[in-house]
């Protein structure tokens, strides 16, 4: 039927069909593999690693020592989206998280918006937690067998300073595209083995952790902690904004609770096992988060952060004045820097799954190899795409992107709440079983859209500059390809 421009924007798509265990009612597509543990394990792979082996290094210069607070307020702003998140994924339990979200409840367009937030945020942190491999790669190496990557082969062409962009003709970041590589070979044989390996790395990463925190507390001295707030001039509360700063930056590396939600069409009964795994990740990863940061800031003092590559390692190696616990951090952030990246490929692999399977971007991501049960050319045009950036561009210029897309991202799944309850009302087919979000649909989810607001507004100018460009190729990518090719077309 003809439809004018506003009811195209604003079209819903229909839940998908489930049965009672949650399995798709057609034979094709991607087969649910997926239980509760390996679904938990997913979010944590992606979430812990990318936060504490690497941001502190950023965030620590902008908040000192309460940096341990901008964890603690990028945490409860995630909780509060995961209760969002908790909901939806046992209403719409389909692939693509916010994407499906949003689709169902504000329209297409929205949901198109959604998807580019989407893509940025698992594509740039694919890259960046790739490249921040490196660095540990190469520590791991000296520590080892004495010897480390050549420096042209471990440093990227174009390089963020405090003078403007660097280029270094000749410099390619081998490590990282090494590990996109092998990450692309796991998940080209399919999510059940993927979910495995990553399970398997998830618990030695923890094990790593829980090994540092130990070794760190032994140093610890409270003199680190002063002075706790690292004011700004004319700040009304001194140090607000280096925490919310700080809290911005490290917010990205909550991205495993999104995750989750990419997988709800790969895991045995959704809408059970979705909205628990989303919040056993959250309680893991903040316990852990926390730990970690306050043994970090207790051993070493804040300005010695500033620029410090593979700082947990380092760390150890000042506490104790040996090599060896150097030698196991480093193994083991190389392995859980492994599951971190992934996790996030794989995120972005079924984004665009769903992204096709509704016409939006071209049939080549909706295609699924019937054996593997993996969309396999989608993976490697997205393993092609966060090889190149992870070898030629710093890590500086992806962290604060990647945390303004999952802002974007989670600002729209907590608006979704009230309205898939309002329309579902509308329709006579709510239903009161399974998760809800506490204190009806608007307290919880309207917290969560202002704590991400505060955060989005405390980001730097070049990222708002460089967010406002992408999205605007998203409007122009909808109205040259997808309002064309959308399915509902058809309906």
């Amino acid at each position: 039927m003809n439809q004018s421009l506003v009811q195209k924007l604003t079209r819903t798509k229909p839940a998908p069909v489930e049965t009672d265990s949650g399995a798709s009612l057609h034979g094709e597509g991607l087969s649910r593999s997926i239980g509760l543990f390996s679904l938990t394990m997913i979010g944590v792979g992606a979430t812990i690693g990318t936060g504490i082996f690497f941001t502190m290094v950023e965030a620590v210069p902008k908040a000192g020592p309460s940096v341990v607070l901008s964890f603690l307020l990028a945490a409860l702003t995630a909780g509060l989206t995961a209760l969002c998140y908790a909901e939806l994924s046992f209403r719409v339990p389909a692939a693509g998280s916010a994407y499906s979200f949003a689709y169902r409840t504000l329209g297409e367009f929205m949901a198109f918006i959604v998807a580019f937030c989407l893509l940025l945020e698992y594509g740039l942190a694919a890259s960046a937690t790739a490249i921040g491999w490196s660095d540990y790669l190469n520590n791991f190496l000296v520590n080892a067998f004495g010897w480390q990557i050549p420096e042209h082969l471990r440093s990227p062409m174009i390089v963020s300073t405090a003078n403007g962009t660097v280029w270094n003709v000749g410099h390619f970041n081998l490590p990282p595209v090494i590990l996109v590589v092998l990450c692309c070979f796991l998940l080209v044989r399919g999510a059940k083995e993927s979910a495995t390996a990553n399970a398997i790395m998830v618990m030695i990463k923890l094990a790593i952790l829980i090994f540092f925190a130990a070794i760190a507390f032994t140093g610890f001295d409270t003199n680190n902690f002063t002075p706790f707030l690292k004011p700004t001039a004319g700040e009304l509360l001194p140090g607000a904004a280096g925490i919310a700063a700080a809290a911005g930056t490290v917010f990205f590396s909550f991205i495993g609770l999104d995750t989750i939600a990419t997988a709800g069409e790969e895991v045995r009964n959704p809408k059970r096992n979705v909205p628990i795994g989303i919040i056993a990740a959250l309680i893991i990863v903040t316990v852990f988060y926390m730990l970690v940061a306050m043994a970090a800031m207790g051993a070493q003092p804040a300005h010695m952060f500033e620029h410090q590559a593979a700082g947990l390692s380092v760390i150890l190696q000042n506490v104790t004045g040996k090599a060896w616990p150097a030698l196991v951090l480093s193994a083991g952030a190389v392995i859980s820097v492994f599951s971190v990246t992934l996790v996030t490929i794989y995120g972005q692999t079924r984004i665009l799954y769903a992204i096709a399977k509704d016409g939006l971007v071209p049939k080549a991501f909706q295609s699924v190899n019937p054996k593997s049960h993996a969309p396999v050319a989608n993976t490697l045009i997205v393993s092609v795409v966060v090889g190149v950036v992870a070898g030629l561009v710093d890590s500086t210029f992806l962290w604060d992107m990647v945390s303004m897309g999952t802002l974007t991202a989670f600002i729209v799944v907590s608006i979704a709440v009230p309205v898939l309850r309002s329309k579902e009302r509308a329709a006579g087919t709510y239903t009161k079983g399974g998760f809800r979000v506490p204190f009806g649909p608007y307290f919880v989810p309207g917290l969560s859209i202002l704590a991400c607001a505060y955060l989005m507004i405390n980001l730097s100018h070049a990222t708002k500059m460089i967010f406002t460009i992408w999205m605007a190729v998203a409007v122009i990518t909808y109205f040259i390809y997808g309002i064309r090719n959308s399915r509902l077309n058809k309906v």
